[in-house]
Formats: C-alpha cells, structure tokens, sequence
C-alpha cells in the first residue's frame, strides 16, 4: 500500500469513527445532509522533522487554509536555518527536484511569527512565477491570512541575492535577503496584505521550510 493510500485510509477511518460517535440527535442536526459537504475537522497533520516554531495551535489554524492538494499529508521539513544554515542558494538547493507546495515559517528576532504559503517549490527565476494558492500570514498580534487578489500574478521570484513573495509599486508583501537574514514585509496588491511584522523591516531568528509529502 503506498503513502498517500495509507492517508486516505486513515483520514476515511477519522471520519467514520466521528460519525459513528455522534448520537442521533447530532448526526441529524449536522450539515452533512442540509448541506451536502463533508466539514468535518481533521486531524493536525503529523511532522517529520523538527520545528523550532510551529506549535499545534500554528498547524491548526494554517490547516484551513492549505490548498486541497496539500491536504491528508505529513508536513516534511525540506530547510531549516538550524539545520542547513542562513543562504539562499541553501533553501534553492535543497528544494531541487521538489514537486509540492511550500509553508514558509519564520520567526523574527522579537518572536514574532509569519510567512507564506507558495504553489511550488523555490527556485531561482528571472520572472515572476507561481500561482493564485500562494497566500501570506501572520500570527501576531492575531491570525491573519491573506489570499491573492487578483490584482497581478506577482507570486515568486527569486535569484541568488534575495527572494520576493507578492509585490507591487516597488513594494513586497516578504522580501529576504540572500544571507537570510534581514526581511521586509510591505502592503503590496498581490495579496493586499497588511505588513506581516510590527516593522517593516525584521531580523530572522529561525526559518523553516515544510513540504507536504
């Protein structure tokens, strides 16, 4: 039995063992029928690897917001500035060959948490590329997500000396630099996002890199 047909055995078991579990009185009352979808909470996906940031409550809310071809996998870690160290061409290397979408994790300096979610793996590119599942969050002060607008298909672009994620009007939604070290966070129209740190201009402390493999 392969992988992915191991987790959808499990996710079909979570599910029947949730509505075998209600009484009758829930299972007519919940929006199975009246609506015809399956919204049921699955379970926070397990890690192969080890974060120095997310916590279950950070993979819980994300979990909703995960593209539907990300959904039902592990979360493998892929980089790590712990592991691998703080160079771009690093992050580059390690995702060559990767065919999955990528959570983008950072922690800056003042503890503060946020990043992005991108269609593909990273890679250096002379134009911009990607596609409308990319999205940017944050957590503080609150959980934030932000979708693509439509306004352009500025998504990802990235060479040896930094790496953009959404902009616009000279302005980026995440922008680091080659050493992964410093980043800058703006408004920009590709996601219409407030900036994702307190200042627009942040130090990294830790960046993890998560696959869904």
């Amino acid at each position: 039995m392969s992988a992915k047909t191991m987790k959808i055995s499990k996710i079909a078991k979570y599910i029947k063992k949730r509505v075998l579990s209600m009484s009758t009185d829930e299972y007519r009352k919940t929006s199975l029928f009246a609506t015809g979808s399956f919204d049921l909470d699955f379970p926070i996906p397990d890690l192969i690897g080890k974060t120095e940031i997310l916590t279950e409550e950070h993979r819980e809310k994300l979990c909703s917001h995960l593209p539907a071809r990300a959904e039902g996998y592990s979360w493998s870690l892929i980089f790590s500035t712990s592991q691998h160290g703080f160079a771009l061409n690093s992050l580059y290397r390690k995702m060559a060959r990767l065919e999955s979408p990528v959570l983008i994790v950072i922690e800056d300096t003042e503890h503060n948490v946020f990043g992005a979610l991108t269609s593909c793996s990273l890679h250096v590119s002379d134009h911009f590329y990607g596609t409308g599942e990319s999205l940017l969050y944050k957590f503080n002060p609150s959980f934030k997500v932000f979708h693509w607008t439509g306004e352009n298909m500025y998504f990802i672009k990235g060479n040896m000396e930094s790496l953009s994620i959404g902009a616009g009007d000279g302005r980026f939604g995440l922008w680091l630099d080659g050493d992964l070290n410093q980043g800058r966070s703006q408004q920009c129209s590709t996601y219409g996002n407030e900036p994702l740190a307190p200042q627009e201009d942040f130090v990294i402390k830790t960046l993890e890199c998560w696959a869904f493999v």
